[in-house]
């Protein structure tokens, strides 16, 4: 392949993951809960696939597990939000220390090792490639849901106006609920992308804070399915980048900086002042 074919396969490896964390802040944040905790559900996500592909020598089965795994992790963030009143930036940050934790304990209890699993049966190719693919198109069916169909439109007042959601006969919380648990079953998809799909292994901190740039790709994307998935292929391009110019003379400790840069820059408000929905984060009690 050429150099520009090499960078445009590169960045979609690099992208795909973050596509499917920073769409799960997307709905998450449209019905008002902060997401901090999409580092932790990347996390677990990556964990679960592979323990369990390991246990059943199924990548698949392996697959389905990290999905669900990153739904509980997105149900116990929305329990702590919505029925406990935690605030959101605490609990987020709760369980993304808790899942770190946790999965370097559970490489020593499933695998009698730590710091990496052993390597277990993957997705391979094909797995891989249609992971790519399904970030698109969970993207296209995340727009549709959300501006299209009735749950949409709820979820979007819960981000906007609990009250008025409220007042409809429709409880803003269950709402949330239901928003953080499909959150966090796409962000543990990104994880078994991480794990069984560009690789065959879980090892300590190979999510490298994607789940904190997939944060600043729904800010550049203003919060929109569509915005938040071009802002995670730029991520993804940036990241491709080190690779592409390492024989240019470029230090490859500033190409790693990149993608960390542009977020920051995005969580500092230099990519533009962005309105996010009036409740994100807002806790909502009756």
């Amino acid at each position: 392949m050429s150099a520009i074919q090499d960078f445009v396969v590169l960045t979609l490896v690099k992208a795909a993951p973050l596509i499917y964390a920073a769409l799960a802040g997307v709905v998450c944040e449209r019905a008002g809960i902060l997401n901090i905790a999409l580092e932790g559900q990347l996390t677990i996500g990556a964990f679960a696939a592979v323990a369990v592909s390991f246990a059943t020598g199924n990548p698949v089965i392996g697959l389905l597990a990290g999905v669900v795994a990153g739904a509980l992790v997105g149900l116990l963030l929305g329990f702590a939000a919505t029925r406990f009143g935690v605030d959101q930036i605490v609990a987020g940050t709760g369980i993304n220390l808790l899942a770190l934790g946790g999965a370097a304990f559970g490489l020593t209890v499933v695998f009698g090792q730590p710091g990496a699993s052993a390597e277990v049966s993957a997705l391979g190719v094909p797995g891989e490639r249609g992971l790519i693919v399904g970030a698109f198109v969970a993207a296209l069916l995340l727009h549709l849901a959300l501006y299209r169909t009735p749950w949409g439109l709820r979820t979007r007042a819960s981000g906007e106006n609990p009250r008025a959601v409220r007042s409809a006969g429709i409880d803003p919380r269950n709402v949330r609920l239901i928003a953080t648990m499909l959150g966090g079953a796409l962000a543990g998809l990104g994880g078994v992308y991480l794990s069984l799909g560009e690789l065959d292994l879980y090892s300590d901190g190979m999510t490298a804070g994607r789940g904190f740039i997939a944060l600043a790709a729904v800010i550049f994307g203003r919060w929109t399915p569509f915005g938040a998935t071009g802002a995670a292929l730029g991520f993804g391009a940036l990241a491709a980048l080190q690779f592409v110019l390492q024989r240019s003379g470029v230090p490859s400790e500033l190409m790693q900086a990149l993608p960390y840069l542009a977020a920051l820059a995005a969580l500092t408000g230099i990519a533009g002042r962005a309105r996010a929905p009036q409740a994100d984060g807002v806790p909502y009690s009756e």
